[in-house]
């Protein structure tokens, strides 16, 4: 795991403006005692060498995170490749040991604690470029393993944006998947997007602290 550690860094991207839930910034949201993104945070960093966040909220804003705080290096809000591209110019810069980044979704309470073990597991076992995460047979672009060396590919696709998403900019390369089943609360990429998903969140949330608390076991 040390090698693990030193070579794969990962990005939580928290830069969407989610008008679908109000005024407030989606990722500033509260479930249960934690903001959207410090619940991504949480789940994140122990999986990774060091930990970034993709926002162009002010660092104030977010409450003052420990993680550096980037916002997108290219104009127009041009969605999570934007926020990969910006993480990948980081630690071209600042953290050279840095082969692999993983991306994270802020506002995706539930994604697994193995979420950068298995989706680096799945890259090895294909040779593949890429690792995108699935589950119940629906892929899931935003949580995915990035090769360092994929920056200029990424820019160049932003700077001649005929279609900026993550899926389909992948399916430009050989990528493996890593498959996960629906745990026993649902989809674990079950994300918040709209009022009424955050009205169902907190059972949610309740029922995975009474299974933790009986069976001393973090949910994945």
């Amino acid at each position: 795991m040390a090698e693990l550690n030193n070579t794969i860094a990962g990005v939580v991207l928290a830069g969407g403006r989610g008008s679908r839930m109000g005024p407030e910034p989606k990722v500033l949201i509260r479930l249960g005692e934690q903001t959207l993104l410090e619940r991504a945070v949480q789940r994140a960093a122990p999986q990774v060498g060091c930990l970034l966040i993709s926002s162009n909220l002010s660092v104030v804003d977010l409450g003052k995170p420990t993680q550096p705080v980037l916002p997108d290096t290219v104009p127009g809000y041009l969605g999570p490749l934007a926020g990969v591209c910006a993480a990948l110019e980081h630690l071209r810069q600042h953290e050279r040991q840095a082969l692999w980044l993983c991306s994270f979704a802020a506002d995706t309470p539930w994604f697994p604690l193995d979420l950068v073990e298995r989706l680096d597991t799945a890259r090895r076992e294909c040779d593949a470029r890429l690792a995108v995460a699935r589950s119940g047979g629906r892929s899931h672009p935003v949580f995915a393993l990035w090769p360092v060396s994929i920056l200029p590919e990424i820019r160049a696709a932003l700077a001649a944006p005929t279609d900026l998403g993550a899926g389909r900019f992948q399916s430009r390369f050989p990528v493996a998947f890593a498959d996960w089943p629906y745990a026993r609360e649902g989809d674990p990429f079950f994300n918040l997007n709209t009022p009424e998903d955050l009205v169902r969140a907190p059972a949610r949330l309740a029922r995975d602290e009474r299974v933790v608390g009986s069976t001393r076991e973090p949910l994945t």
